[in-house]
């Protein structure tokens, strides 16, 4: 027996109008976003959900990248989620260098149109803490000097491009692998975790991180 189409639409519609209006609002103004590694700890780690702001940069044609209206730019010191062409995949990195910017490294220190970022000991943890403009944040540093992303020479960010780092500054596969991000793979911006699950405790949940400001 064929399904009869039109009772199931008459039956149903509510439910299904409800569906894809919230797939479209997920795809086009805010979602959440799953942290698979460890690339940018400790500000995240793996389990993390983290809520995304898609309208932090554009309003997007649903389930595309196509830029109907741009609402700002990603600003140094963002956490940022984009779908990377180079990767094939979606990553979480922060923003660094914005189009314009000189920006180096030595010995996993920043330096960006020529002034050396501070850094400070975190006293609560073995991490440091990145005084990057306006963006105070912690960062892990686990090689200080000889690891091989310690160091790269001054690059200048092209137009249109964005240069991204982890904060597991020892472990990301960043702009120093990818190379720079450009602007039309931006998905959005995120500033909080909505909930988190220790994947190496039986998915138990993290209490401590649920709702935890970035």
């Amino acid at each position: 027996m064929k399904p009869n189409w039109r009772n199931l639409w008459q039956e149903n519609k509510s439910f299904i109008i409800f569906l894809g209006l919230m797939f479209i609002f997920r795809s086009a103004c805010a979602d959440w976003n799953t942290v698979p590694s460890a690339s940018m700890k400790p500000t995240l780690v793996e389990g993390d959900r983290i809520a995304v702001n898609k309208l932090a940069y554009d309003l997007h044609i649903p389930f595309t990248h196509i830029s109907l209206l741009k609402l700002g730019d990603p600003a140094r010191g963002d956490v940022a989620i984009f779908d990377s062409k180079v990767s094939d995949k979606r990553l979480v990195k922060r923003v660094i260098g914005i189009p314009g910017d000189t920006v180096s490294m030595t010995n996993n220190q920043l330096t960006i149109n020529g002034k050396a970022i501070d850094y400070e000991k975190d006293s609560a943890s073995i991490d440091q803490i990145e005084k990057l403009f306006n963006t105070p944040h912690s960062v892990r540093i686990s090689n200080p000097d000889d690891h091989a992303f310690a160091n790269f020479p001054a690059v200048i960010v092209p137009e249109g491009q964005y240069l991204m780092l982890g904060d597991n500054r020892d472990n990301s596969a960043d702009s120093r692998v990818i190379g720079f991000v450009p602007r039309g793979e931006f998905v959005g911006r995120s500033r909080s975790v909505v909930m988190s699950f220790n994947y190496d405790n039986y998915y138990i949940p993290r209490a401590d991180r649920f709702f935890k400001t970035l």
